[in-house]
């Protein structure tokens, strides 16, 4: 099979021929029609994140078909059209068992990091990664889109309830112009909140307002929590979501949260931040981190798009050529992306 290698972080990525992957025991090997380009995986392709097994094919964000399943087997068969779970999870601890895979006691890696992702022809995983494709959703002529469900719908999807959105509230989403915070808009917008795009680049404000935000922070004219608090009438927000999550933004977002406010982080930058301890309990606020979601999460996204409710906001697709691949993965490094961009097969 062809596949896109990354030999060492931060270097060009290499077309080599590899054998076409065998399904082991508990294994099932999918043909590869899509394969969503984000962030996440950009920065395993340069070496931001730890414990990258190079060399790698990275990828985890599929629409793909079962072309063989393994011994033990069970839930999927060939023919299936499936899009994958990112994390490689035992399916038996504590965590897993009440649907909170992220947390799982013998995680043991990410599809596109410790294990070959789906840059390639082919890819073989654990068979309960997969996910199948509700019926009602036409992968066939949407398989860009349908890719990148289980990311970029699936992440906020799981926000909305770990948040506790609620109709009317007031949420504001820092980074809102991303792959991943565009379609947090659109998600807080689906549960009818009032929602807030917040992002330094102001020219994809306006793809945010095309998506549910009522209104939009340019952050880079400065001051964002004097315009989150005049914007909810000084009373300040109920939610941030913040995928920046820089000190500055972390702060900005605390200090900008109303009685009884809520601030999700989902990583970001990752730098510490402080928050005033008076302010947490006069206020009773809530500080919460958020990771991926979990396979049922997954299920449910899908049924969400099978449904009309929401739609992936696929904005560049690529060919499956090394040409192409660094092609976009320069406008990734230059966040000129909009959306989500995707790779497809054929």
């Amino acid at each position: 099979m062809k596949a896109m290698v990354l030999r060492e972080p931060g270097k060009p990525f290499v077309e080599e021929e590899y054998p076409d992957p065998v399904a082991g025991p508990g294994e099932a090997v999918a043909k590869v029609l899509a394969c969503g380009a984000g962030l996440t995986i950009h920065h395993a392709r340069m070496g931001r994140v730890p414990d990258v097994d190079y060399p790698l094919i990275i990828g985890h964000e599929i629409t793909a078909i079962i072309t063989a399943v393994g011994e033990g087997v069970e839930g999927i068969q060939e023919g299936d059209a499936v899009t994958a779970h990112f994390y490689v999870t035992c399916g038996r601890c504590k965590w897993c068992l009440i649907n909170r895979e992220t947390l799982c006691e013998n995680f043991t890696g990410y599809i596109g990091r410790q294990v070959q992702g789906a840059y390639a022809e082919y890819i073989k995983l654990p068979a309960r990664n997969f996910i199948k494709i509700p019926a009602g959703l036409d992968y066939e002529n949407n398989a860009a889109e349908v890719s990148v469900i289980c990311d970029a719908i699936a992440t906020p999807y799981k926000v909305t309830k770990r948040a506790r959105i609620a109709p009317l509230e007031n949420v504001a989403v820092i980074g809102a112009g991303g792959g991943v915070g565009i379609h947090m808009v659109m998600m807080a917008k689906w549960a009818h909140a009032r929602v807030i795009a917040v992002d330094v680049a102001a020219n994809k404000l306006g793809k945010c307002r095309d998506v549910g935000a009522d209104e939009a922070v340019d952050a880079s004219q400065g001051d964002v929590t004097g315009a989150l608090m005049d914007l909810t009438g000084g009373k300040g927000v109920d939610v941030v979501v913040d995928f920046v999550s820089s000190a500055a933004t972390m702060e900005a977002g605390v200090q900008s949260l109303g009685i009884g406010g809520r601030l999700v982080t989902l990583g970001g930058t990752g730098q510490p931040f402080q928050a005033a301890a008076r302010n947490m309990v006069t206020k009773e606020l809530e500080l919460l981190g958020s990771r991926y979601c979990s396979k049922q999460e997954l299920k449910e996204s899908l049924d969400l798009v099978a449904r009309g409710d929401v739609w992936p906001v696929v904005t560049e697709t690529y060919s499956f050529n090394v040409e192409e691949v660094e092609k976009v993965h320069e406008r990734l490094e230059a966040a000129a992306v909009t959306g989500r961009a995707v790779i497809v097969m054929e």
